[in-house]
């Protein structure tokens, strides 16, 4: 059986890249191969060769973007270090070292998280990874990012919530250590999700009825017909181009896809619960931060979270959480209740 602990997290489903590889132009289908291939290499990297010193201030992160220069080695070449004031001109390591910020200012300042393991453990980041390397990931120490090939994908750096998204698979390595596979896997896909676009609304001050609640906008080029990789308030309307496919996210159980492909369907079915999440946001109004990202913070933290744990068993903790938190029966409880209910998960508690 595959060990699905020790596989690396990539943002864009694999499912995408074997469309682009079998339907694409020639020069697309060789980026998509060699993405893939590139993907499965790093499948099992868990250790970087070593790691840069943690923050010992908390409320201070300590972040590292590097560049790999087109090649495939990790980390690369120090570009940019905490402290370093000034942009350097390049969009993808300026992108990556503010959107490190951002993910650590939103974790701190919101959740009082100080860094992925809460202990100042270091941001690292490469960008320029392999040449028109169509993906970016999270592999258990660091961040990487590809440039795209620039027809179909830009810069994977281009979207904050692409970076926060990755981050938070780490986060989630700390924390409940979601088996990356089936139900369990598809909430580690969603959380990352929820944090996601959490930080991007953070970071622009946005109340729940002014995001877009889009992940990966910007990240497709102009050829594409589509908005972003993913929708948590309509799932499966983000993009439905003629190479790419439609998207194939459900928003209820009654569309839950049973699939061996993508682990489980993890990028797929993850769109259920982002919609109950999306539900929740806009029942309770003003900034999504204020209640919903916190109940979701303080389940992923609850030590009852199980790393097979299923959409069920997540939402009962979120109900639990709630009725710790504001009262059983109360206005956010009732809430919580009905998105899960909404999206097709009836907890009974």
């Amino acid at each position: 059986m595959t060990d699905y602990q020790q596989v690396s997290r990539p943002f864009l489903p694999p499912y995408l890249l074997e469309r682009i590889a079998s339907g694409g132009s020639p020069r697309l289908r060789e980026c998509a191969q060699h993405t893939l291939l590139a993907d499965q290499r790093f499948r099992a990297r868990t250790a970087a060769p070593h790691s840069p010193k943690r923050s010992s201030q908390r409320g201070v992160p300590a972040r590292f973007v590097h560049s790999a220069r087109q090649q495939q080695e990790l980390p690369g070449q120090l570009v940019r270090r905490e402290g370093d004031e000034a942009d350097s001109g390049d969009a993808a390591i300026d992108e990556a070292y503010h959107g490190l910020g951002a993910t650590y200012r939103y974790f701190w300042e919101t959740h009082g998280r100080h860094s992925i393991d809460d202990r100042g453990m270091a941001l690292r980041a490469t960008v320029h990874f392999g040449r028109d390397y169509e993906n970016a990931f999270w592999d258990g120490t660091q961040m990487v990012f590809g440039d795209g090939d620039g027809e179909l994908f830009n810069r994977f750096t281009i979207a904050l919530d692409i970076i926060a998204h990755e981050l938070t698979h780490g986060v989630i390595q700390h924390e409940a250590d979601l088996v990356y596979a089936n139900q369990a896997g598809a909430l580690n896909e969603s959380l990352s999700d929820v944090f996601g676009s959490l930080v991007k609304q953070y970071r622009m001050g946005q109340r729940v009825e002014e995001a877009d609640w889009l992940i990966g906008e910007g990240l497709f080029t102009e050829r594409v017909e589509g908005r972003a990789l993913r929708s948590m308030a309509d799932p499966g309307s983000a993009y439905d181009d003629p190479l790419l496919g439609r998207d194939p996210q459900p928003g209820h159980m009654r569309d839950f896809v049973e699939t061996q492909e993508d682990n489980g369907g993890v990028h797929i079915n993850s769109g259920i619960p982002n919609r109950a999440f999306h539900l929740l946001a806009m029942t309770l109004g003003g900034h999504a931060w204020d209640v919903a990202g916190p109940l979701w913070y303080a389940t992923l933290l609850d030590e009852r979270l199980e790393p097979e744990s299923d959409f069920m068993a997540f939402a009962a903790l979120t109900l639990d959480n709630a009725a710790q938190r504001h009262g059983q029966g109360g206005r956010e409880w009732l809430a919580v209740r009905d998105a899960w209910r909404g999206v097709g998960v009836a907890v009974t508690r």
